[in-house]
């Protein structure tokens, strides 16, 4: 197969000029340069005939700017979930091939290395910084984009769910919800994440502080490794089972399916949301009684807090929060831990664990479940810088108006969110898997700056607050969860042994201690560095 089709010269009719002739002749010869321009696209073609046993419709699975240019950004675009990556001088693959088989990835990998093309691996596209289908130090690159991957296998019978990585977070859940309604997964928030790269940097939500993470609910997994080789759990031994399930995306190979474990959830839940304004709590006496009790409150009961302008220049808390019962319970529970939020009957609903999903997505309400199984994020075309903290201690109530005071003046896309730790989560060792926040982490902070006006300044303005927050948040190294990636703490380049220089900390505030475990592991499984990007785990630097 060819990616440009053959072209035929058919003899001129006498009535054709001399100058037509020559249009037609220059004509020719750009289409045939343009044709050798991008011969590695063709050859990537042919190549990927020669390792796979499996058919693929070319119109249906490459797609490349010269072939059809409109077609192209629609793919690039589909699962792109910030467009602040998708401005004319961010950087575009060269092509993008949609895998229908697991063995097209193998054979995509063999593809790159022989060609020398760099590869990029998108399962979701919710990467913060998009190193997923960006590269910003490394072109020409491919995009090998995991959206037709997507199927998904639930058993009851052993409470188990093999899941391909283009689907996402909303179809795992609609899946187990329409086998069960006692079973569940410990994910995320937002429905439309990857469920591919998502596990790989642990993964939180709702249910974190019963079950803790999804990457600590991971019982298999399928991964092709940078020989091309496909390999389960037993392959690829335990070691790399334990660096892909936390230590960051993009790494160690490419993630073709998780082999889940699910939970148990009751059949009745109840959600509630309290919007407590800065006149309504203005000695911030609500928020700081949070920030004492919201890891130890029970562990069926999780509240979310998230702070942003609501208009009338003022700034509001919503306190929003799922628990794993009946609301009678949760008003006891409410009454002798957390007065100070005044929660009534009233102000809770009661549902079944896959309409608490719609909620904690924060879907209009009267949303259908249906909305799960939509692949593009809700919001439109949202455009984002965002930067994320662990918090060990209370943030004093002077320092909460400070963060306040720099809130009024934003959009409601600019909010910043405190997910509460605990329970679960404490009783993990910090290095059961490479994910190490874990006892001592009261909250963890997510700064997010809307960016779809005046970007610049946005983005000045959320690394101000983040600077401001220093004094009262993690130190030694000052932590961060990688899921939350920020370039702004470092990246790679192309050269390995700065890469490990710098790498070392950034590495040590996403990973801790666990990060020169993660790399010995990278130099050991992908001594090539074929998986790489601006934040991927380095290879330890060749000894001179």
């Amino acid at each position: 197969m060819r990616l440009i089709a053959e072209m035929r010269v058919t003899k001129l009719a006498p009535s054709v000029s001399y100058i037509s002739f020559l249009a037609l002749y220059f004509s020719f010869n750009i289409i045939t340069t343009i044709s050798s321009t991008f011969l590695p696209d063709d050859d990537f073609i042919k190549c990927l005939n020669k390792n796979t046993y499996v058919d693929f419709p070319l119109e249906k699975t490459f797609f490349t700017p010269e072939k059809n240019a409109s077609t192209f950004i629609k793919v690039l675009e589909s699962t792109a979930q910030n467009y602040r990556f998708l401005t004319n001088s961010t950087p575009k693959p060269s092509f993008i091939f949609t895998p229908v088989h697991e063995s097209h990835v193998q054979a995509s990998i063999i593809c790159s290395k022989k060609l020398g093309i760099h590869l990029r691996v998108r399962s979701g596209g919710h990467d913060f910084e998009a190193v997923s289908y960006v590269s910003q130090i490394e072109t020409p690159f491919l995009l090998l984009d995991l959206s037709k991957l997507r199927q998904i296998n639930v058993n009851i019978k052993d409470s188990s769910a093999w899941v391909q990585a283009g689907a996402t977070l909303g179809e795992v859940y609609y899946r187990i919800a329409e086998k069960s309604k006692i079973h569940g997964f410990p994910a995320g928030l937002c429905s439309t994440v990857g469920i591919g790269g998502y596990i790989t940097g642990g993964g939180y939500g709702a249910l974190m502080r019963k079950y803790g993470l999804a990457a600590d609910n991971v019982l298999d997994a399928k991964i092709v490794d940078a020989n091309g080789k496909l390999l389960n759990r037993a392959a690829m031994g335990e070691d790399m089972f334990w660096a892909i399930r936390g230590g960051g995306g993009g790494s160690f190979g490419i993630i073709l399916a998780w082999k889940l474990k699910l939970v148990l959830v009751p059949e009745t839940l109840t959600i509630f949301s309290v919007t407590k304004t800065l006149e309504q709590d203005p000695d911030f006496k609500t928020l700081s009684k949070w920030q004492r009790i919201a890891d130890k409150l029970v562990e069926d009961l999780f509240i979310r807090v998230v702070i942003r302008a609501s208009g009338n220049s003022t700034v509001a808390a919503s306190y929003r929060g799922q628990f794993l019962g009946e609301k009678g319970t949760l008003i006891e529970i409410m009454k002798k831990d957390f007065p100070e939020l005044g929660l009534t009957e009233k102000d809770c609903t009661e549902m079944r664990w896959i309409e608490s999903v719609i909620f904690n997505g924060e879907f209009p309400e009267g949303t259908p479940i249906e909305a799960l199984i939509q692949v593009k994020s809700p919001l439109v075309n949202p455009s984002f810088k965002s930067k994320g903290d662990i918090v060990k201690k209370p943030i004093p109530a002077l320092v909460l108006k400070g963060i306040f005071k720099r809130l009024i003046q934003q959009e409601p896309g600019t909010f910043l969110a405190f997910a509460p730790y605990g329970g679960m989560m404490a009783k993990i060792s910090e290095s059961e898997i490479p994910f190490p926040h874990r006892s001592g982490t009261i909250f963890k902070i997510l700064y997010n700056a809307d960016t779809g006006m005046r970007p610049g300044t946005k983005i000045n303005w959320i690394r101000e607050l983040y600077s401001f927050m220093t004094p009262y948040v993690s130190s030694n190294p000052r932590q961060a969860y990688v899921n939350y990636r920020d370039l702004d703490l470092g990246q790679n380049t192309r050269n390995t042994t700065s890469d490990f220089k710098t790498a070392q900390i950034w590495g040590a505030k996403y990973f801790k201690g666990n990060f020169k475990r993660l790399v010995r592991i990278k130099s050991k499984v992908d001594p090539h560095n074929i998986f790489r990007h601006e934040q991927s785990i380095p290879t330890l630097p060749v000894q001179s």
